[in-house]
């Protein structure tokens, strides 16, 4: 999509970070966006502040790991603005922690927000982009922890499922003039770790998510790496910068947006481990 101008965008978690950042970048450029999050009164700030710069934007609060709250916010966008040629599946929390700290709400929680989300997201958008047959882009917002391998499971195995998703429906939809790609930033400066700020009340005190900074004794290795990861995302990326990656990302048709290189080689590690399996096996005498 080269021309964005007039176009209308969808961002979820818009209110902050990323998707604040993605959601100005469009902005700038002349694409009317509805910011969707969960946060109504960092939604609206985020609204008023981009509608001081006269962008034609508007904001919906919603759970998206609802699929009933998602149909229902992209009612009220086709209903404000006609149609929508891009989704920015961007809302995501972090996760619980090492796998011994993880409960079932917990699993449903995460799932729910930083997976099932943008599965439906795809299942939402990508018919009504059909319809209006002006073509269309998705972006989903994974991370690289999509593909490298570290702790915290309930991430992993979202953002893993997230580059999977998009990799695989990319061809599919091409050919229908809707474009693929997929985010996967490193450290940038927002508040992902805060997220447990945002536990739905159905989940409250079924999950072993807590605010930075009330980790219990016992979870000394937990806290040691929040605290590093805090450190890191507190000198990361400014969002504005990944907003205008990903606009560059949505005109050229781009695949995978990385934010920097930091991450490569562990990239480069995980792909040699998995080469390790191809040469055993390659070596390998078949039995008689």
């Amino acid at each position: 999509m080269k021309e964005l101008a007039n176009k209308v965008a969808f961002v979820t978690g818009a209110a902050s970070g990323i998707g604040l950042g993605i959601a100005t970048a469009l902005a700038q450029v002349g694409v009317k966006v509805m910011l969707a999050d969960i946060e109504k009164a960092a939604l609206d700030k985020a609204v008023e502040s981009l509608k001081r710069t006269n962008a034609a934007v508007d904001g919906i609060v919603a759970d998206v790991s609802l699929r009933g709250a998602l149909e229902e916010a992209t009612a009220k966008t086709i209903e404000r603005f006609g149609k929508v040629h891009i989704l920015v599946n961007n809302a995501g929390i972090g996760g619980e922690g090492l796998f011994e700290h993880t409960t079932p709400s917990g699993w449903d929680w995460v799932l729910g927000v930083n997976l099932m989300s943008v599965i439906n997201g795809f299942q939402i958008f990508v018919p009504l982009m059909r319809e209006h047959g002006e073509g269309g882009h998705i972006v989903s917002t994974a991370s690289m922890a999509g593909v490298i391998t570290a702790p915290n499971a309930q991430y992993q195995v979202t953002k893993h499922g997230v580059v999977a998703l998009s990799e695989s429906v990319r061809g599919e939809l091409g050919q229908q003039g809707i474009g693929v790609s997929v985010l996967c930033p490193g450290f940038i400066r927002t508040n992902i770790l805060d997220f447990a700020r945002n536990v739905p009340s159905r989940y409250q005190g079924k999950t072993n998510a807590r605010p930075f900074g009330q980790w219990q004794a016992n979870d000394a290795v937990a806290a040691e790496r929040l605290s590093f990861m805090q450190k890191r995302i507190n000198e990361g990326i400014d969002p504005l910068y990944v907003g205008d990656l990903v606009r560059e990302g949505i005109e050229d048709d781009v695949l995978y947006i990385f934010t920097d290189t930091e991450f490569e080689p562990l990239f480069d590690a995980r792909v040699a481990e998995i080469k390790k399996g191809f040469d055993r096996i390659r070596s390998r005498k078949p039995r008689h």
